[in-house]
């Protein structure tokens, strides 16, 4: 992006104050409100009501699974529930491990921290920001009952080679050791000519509003090709009941809770579910027409898809060179906010060191390599929806900030 390209860019301004996060990652549309209707009208029915054994979950579900490329979906009430019920089929023991990244959201140690558990955090790789396999090698113990990347902001973690490092270091009780893929974030993005959700044990994904699709704001589900373990997910979203049914021979045969997904919330998923190769389309193009107006900016790292790899870009993750970790860097997102209307997140700083009940029970961390990098990242705004004129605006204010503090 040349300098006519920025200052045109920058007078023809922003058409919107995006959030950094955008509070709608997805769009709706008519046929969401039609779909709500039509779901609340046949409800009222005394002999329909709302109840979980619809045929719209067993139609979500099964055309989630038939997306990602996954046997099984089961449909829940949002990721972080989730990654509960996925901590809960590990059966741990107080003091078992689960190798999580720390350069992550809270929710995954928090699960395995909520069963007993005890996580134990690995460095990533700097240019994907997804776990590192060479350190998660040197992380396993005797006590290591699984690995739980997270799809960072958009990006598959390397599946394939978390997966070997399981096989190859068998827990001595339990065997082989399941990665379970924490992708919230990542709904669209392919990982050697797959979907992301069908590798690993299981895969947990977001609805929530800020997500690629969203049922109404919370939402989720977990992919799987193991049948067992769907059964077993069932039971726990559903007070021990693992079938969509109300047959009193499988009702309470496990311990369960409700993690249940509403039925008006699977009746906007099908119509939302449509839109999802549109959606991440538009976000695929808008990241990489930016990153190639960025290209050649100062010293900022710009976001990284490996061979085999494609993103979905759910955030556009850029790091600031290292000499500018920390409080340039936050100078750098003041310059963009005050004098661009331009505000960014940082997404995210290292969990073990500035989420203070992570901090207290899993202390002693060691992670450079995320300390820096949670010093470095910033993330302006995308959307699917995001103009082409906001988009080049953004890419220029980031040019010329990044040349004011340069200077």
């Amino acid at each position: 992006m040349n300098e006519k390209q920025r200052k045109d860019a920058l007078k023809r301004g922003i058409s919107l104050e995006w959030p950094p996060e955008p509070i709608l990652g997805s769009y709706y549309g008519e046929e969401e409100v039609e779909a709500v209707v039509k779901t609340v009208r046949a409800s009222m029915d005394p002999r329909v009501g709302f109840g979980f054994i619809c045929e719209e979950i067993w139609e979500f579900e099964r055309a989630f699974a038939q997306w990602v490329g996954s046997e099984f979906c089961v449909s829940i009430n949002g990721a972080g529930g989730g990654l509960d019920m996925a901590i809960i089929c590990l059966d741990l023991e107080p003091g078992d491990e689960v190798i999580v990244p720390s350069i992550n959201f809270r929710a995954s140690p928090l699960s395995v921290l909520g069963q007993r558990g005890k996580p134990v955090f690995a460095e990533i790789d700097p240019k994907t920001l997804n776990l590192d396999p060479n350190d998660v090698e040197r992380k396993i113990t005797p006590r290591t009952r699984a690995i739980l990347p997270t799809h960072m902001n958009g990006l598959s973690a390397d599946m394939d080679a978390l997966e070997e490092i399981g096989r190859r270091h068998p827990h001595p009780e339990h065997g082989p050791i399941p990665v379970i893929g924490d992708a919230a974030r990542t709904l669209g993005a392919t990982y050697k000519g797959t979907k992301v959700g069908k590798k690993g044990w299981m895969n947990i994904f977001s609805f929530h509003t800020q997500k690629m699709i969203t049922t109404l704001g919370e939402g989720g589900a977990i992919t799987t090709d193991d049948r067992d373990l769907a059964t077993r997910l069932q039971g726990i979203r559903q007070f021990g009941n693992p079938a969509h049914s109300y047959d009193p021979e499988l009702r309470g045969i496990g311990w369960g809770s409700n993690y249940k997904m509403t039925k008006i919330q699977a009746a906007v998923g099908l119509v939302q579910l449509k839109r999802l190769d549109d959606l991440v389309a538009r976000r695929q193009r808008l990241a990489r027409a930016r990153t190639a107006m960025l290209e050649g900016c100062p010293g900022l790292q710009l976001p990284y898809e490996p061979e085999g790899y494609e993103g979905s870009f759910y955030l556009y993750t850029i790091l600031v060179p290292k000499e500018w970790a920390g409080e340039k860097r936050d100078r750098l997102m003041t310059i963009l906010k005050e004098q661009y209307n331009v505000e960014c997140v940082v997404a995210n700083p290292p969990v073990h060191s500035t989420v203070p009940y992570i901090a207290e029970h899993a202390p002693g961390q060691d992670l450079p390599v995320s300390d820096e990098v949670g010093a470095r990242i910033f993330c302006p705004p995308i959307h699917p929806y995001m103009p082409d004129e906001d988009n080049e605006y953004i890419a220029a204010a980031i040019w010329e900030a990044t040349l004011k503090l340069r200077d």
